[in-house]
């Protein structure tokens, strides 16, 4: 899934620097930095993959699920790729970024 594309509002390299200029300003995003990792482009990058995560939920596959003409199989091989979706959402929030951990369960 590409991170830019038509209609996204994180649509290029340029709006994801402008995004992590604007979140290194805030003190509370800061505090997460260390060493290499800059709390501020992880965040940034990740709400840009965000992004086309839920488009890609939202505009194709629940779209297609709600259709009365899939066959089981179809509707299978949709609910593997929400699946997949979901995977790389919780991985954004567990993983690459560290100010939005505290809502993941211990």
């Amino acid at each position: 899934m590409s991170r830019f594309g038509k209609g996204k509002i994180i649509a290029t390299p340029e709006d994801i620097a402008c995004l992590a200029k604007r979140l290194s300003r805030c003190p509370e995003v800061a505090l997460y930095d260390a060493g290499e990792h800059k709390e501020a482009w992880a965040l940034a990058y990740s709400f840009a993959d965000l992004e086309g995560s839920f488009r890609a939920l939202l505009d194709e596959r629940l779209p297609k699920l709600a259709q009365a003409n899939l066959s089981p199989s179809e509707t299978y091989a949709l609910l593997l790729d929400i699946g997949e979706d979901f995977r790389h959402i919780l991985y954004h929030i567990m993983k690459q970024q560290k100010f939005y951990e505290y809502i993941v369960p211990e």
